[in-house]
């Protein structure tokens, strides 16, 4: 059989069992059980599949087909242009997720300063940053010991040295008072625990731990926006990633906390997608570094 007639029935079988991506995900694990790119395999599809990559492909298919994310299956996932490890210790990273990476950015020009990501996982978006701002010092906390080594390993990997990933609860890796930072962000746990949404997708596999919070979703958001603010130095921004119908209650939140320049930013598919606010106690320094 063909590389091309693999990939069409791989296809096929993905699609019956539901993918909303079946040829991309098809391609994708093929590419990984041959050690190709996808350029290589548009190239030579007409060649013969390998019997031991072909037995590597099916059982990766057979996984897929039964729902096993993509992610977890190659082990990684590209964001933000930077190929990341991923495991089922860390959520996989989304392209939503970007909209934070952005804001950040436009947010921290300056040319040194401080940011803290917390809930790091795999450092997805605290790699990115620190990519892009290499005169930043970026602070990465997990409370998985496991994510905080897949986080270290990819900061690694990708010979980013500006970042350093710690293990603990929120603000408790910190040095209290000793530490502030111009921007702190977050995609923090905030799927309500009886959203069908959980059953379905690869959110049945990923680390419930990191997806659900309680007071529908919004306990630790509220938390985040409480205790962020003696951490911010005096101008310095909050962001948080939250679920497309929870924008409103993110900026009540902002607000009564006594944030300023309160606002949230829509994703690309026009959903709100993190909302933002300014300690209020003036000052637009980028921070200590």
């Amino acid at each position: 059989m063909t590389l091309d007639a693999l990939l069409a029935r791989a296809a096929r079988r993905l699609l019956e069992a539901g993918s909303p991506s079946a040829r991309l995900d098809a391609e994708v694990l093929l590419c990984h059980a041959l050690g190709v790119d996808r350029t290589w395999l548009y190239t030579w599809g007409d060649r013969e599949a390998p019997l031991l990559e072909r037995a590597r492909f099916e059982a990766l298919l057979a996984a897929r087909a039964a729902g096993q994310p993509v992610a977890y299956l190659t082990g990684e996932r590209e964001f933000w242009g930077l190929r990341l490890s991923t495991s089922p210790h860390t959520l996989i990273p989304r392209p939503d997720t970007e909209r934070l990476v952005e804001a950040a950015l436009a947010l921290g020009a300056s040319p040194r300063g401080r940011l803290l990501d917390l809930g790091t996982g795999t450092g997805a978006i605290a790699l990115a940053f620190a990519s892009e701002r290499p005169g930043w010092r970026v602070v990465g906390i997990d409370l998985s010991p496991e994510a905080v080594a897949l986080a270290r390993h990819n900061a690694e990997r990708l010979a980013i040295g500006n970042v350093e990933f710690r293990a603990g609860d929120w603000f408790a890796a910190l040095e209290d008072g000793a530490e502030r930072f111009a921007l702190i962000v977050s995609n923090p746990p905030y799927i309500a625990a009886d959203d069908p949404h959980l059953a379905r997708g690869d959110l049945r596999f990923e680390p419930h731990g990191a997806l659900v919070a309680a007071e529908q979703g919004l306990a630790e958001l509220r938390h985040l926006v409480v205790e962020a603010r003696a951490y911010l130095v005096p101008g310095g921004w909050l962001l948080l990633e939250h679920g497309h119908g929870q924008g409103e209650a993110v900026r009540d939140a902002l607000a009564a906390a006594g944030y300023g320049e309160v606002a949230t930013l829509r994703d690309l598919g026009g959903h709100d997608r993190v909302s933002l606010g300014r300690h209020a106690e003036g000052g637009t320094g980028g921070g200590r570094s």
